[in-house]
């Protein structure tokens, strides 16, 4: 699959199949994060897998932060299921001593997001499916993988074989161009 087609079909993925992940396929994957840009070529991002039923289930449970969700009429996270029944969750961290901090703007985050999603087009490139989970209890999280205080947890990602096709050929709607990108500067 080239770069643009992946770029394309790319799902996020909620419902997994218990098919293990082939330790080939996952080294693929982590691969490819590994060779993303990062702030001075420092590779501040760090990944924990995890593949410990026990553990997942207990990371999937982290991931509901009621003062996020209760709000929004949500009494669990859509992805907590997809984090219990994912052969694999990869947790993305960032160590941000090891990036840039320009004007207030930590550079880890931007590190780490760009390493991830080298990680989810590998994942789709190979036939896996995976999600961005952005919301859990990193603190907890973070005792839980013996993640140490300094080093900040970006997010979660489930990793398996879909349950369902999701990879169609067009997916959720798009913003069209010229709502999006201005030429020279800024138009309102």
């Amino acid at each position: 699959m080239d770069t643009l087609e992946a770029i394309r079909t790319r799902r996020s993925v909620r419902a997994f199949s218990d098919r293990p992940v082939e330790p080939e396929k996952l080294q693929m994957v982590l691969e490819a994060a590994r060779q993303a840009p990062s702030w001075a070529n420092m590779q501040c991002s760090r990944f924990v897998v995890v593949q410990d039923a026990e553990v997942k289930a207990k990371i999937s449970e982290l991931s509901f932060v009621e003062a996020f969700f209760a709000p929004l009429g949500y009494r669990t996270n859509p992805a907590q299921k997809a984090l219990a029944e994912a052969p694999v969750v990869i947790v993305a961290c960032g160590v941000p001593g090891e990036s840039g901090d320009l004007r207030g703007q930590q550079y880890y985050m931007t590190d780490v997001g760009i390493a991830t999603e080298n990680l989810m087009l590998a994942a789709h490139a190979v036939g896996l499916g995976s999600v961005f989970v952005g919301v859990f209890g990193e603190e907890q999280l973070g005792d839980l993988l013996d993640i140490p205080p300094e080093i900040r947890i970006v997010g979660l990602f489930p990793l398996g074989y879909p349950r369902e096709e999701t990879q169609a050929k067009s997916g959720p709607a798009r913003k069209p161009l010229d709502e999006i990108v201005f030429q020279g500067k800024w138009k309102s």
